[in-house]
């Protein structure tokens, strides 16, 4: 079976991460994206295990108290958070597991997971950055220059990362994000049984 594989995805607000994931998922059925817990309550259109995992506050309490959480956190009076039991048996079972994590989170999930890999999403330049966060039509003026002051200091934790990732186009950096994969999952580190089944091969004489 192919190996499975963690990876963490970062990068600031209006570069285009979800965009990217969603596109590299029509490449391969085994790539998916990390279905997180919350304590709010589902909006009409959401399903459980799809959108989120619903919990009560007592409940996604007892997650924490129990490390069952790979991170989480509190925000707007609601709690959300990376259920572990859930990304292990993905992986397990040969899928490539996607977090969409702030870079806070990010190291703490390769101290879990020392194999994981760890991609950073660029825009081609800051400007181009401004552009989108502008362009979205949700932002006002005073929440695009927050949203730019925090991109700079996410910017400072890229050498922490394993590899970059341009979003020139969704296309572009959909192909690169997958060769990125490709590559990981073909790691001999990653392959030791099958590495195992050639070295233990004999010629029949």
């Amino acid at each position: 079976m192919t190996p499975g594989l963690l990876i963490v995805v970062s990068g600031p607000a209006g570069v285009g991460k979800g965009s990217i994931v969603r596109k590299m998922m029509d490449y391969d059925e085994n790539i998916v994206l990390s279905v997180s817990a919350t304590s709010r309550p589902p909006r009409a259109t959401e399903a459980e295990g799809v959108n989120y995992f619903f919990k009560t506050r007592e409940q996604f309490e007892a997650m924490i108290k129990n490390d069952e959480l790979l991170e989480w956190v509190e925000y707007c009076g609601n709690y959300y958070g990376t259920p572990k039991e859930w990304v292990c048996r993905e992986v397990e079972k040969g899928k490539v597991v996607v977090l969409e994590i702030e870079v806070d989170g990010a190291s703490n999930i390769r101290r879990l997971f020392p194999d994981c890999v760890l991609c950073f999403v660029i825009p081609p330049d800051f400007k181009e950055l401004e552009n989108r966060l502008r362009g979205r039509g949700t932002e006002t003026d005073d929440s695009v220059k927050a949203r730019l002051t925090r991109a700079i200091e996410e910017f400072k934790l890229i050498d922490k990362y394993d590899y970059l990732i341009m979003n020139d186009t969704i296309e572009n950096a959909a192909d690169s994000f997958f060769s990125i994969i490709r590559s990981e999952r073909m790691r001999t580190s990653r392959n030791q049984l099958m590495i195992d089944n050639f070295k233990n091969l004999n010629r029949s004489e």
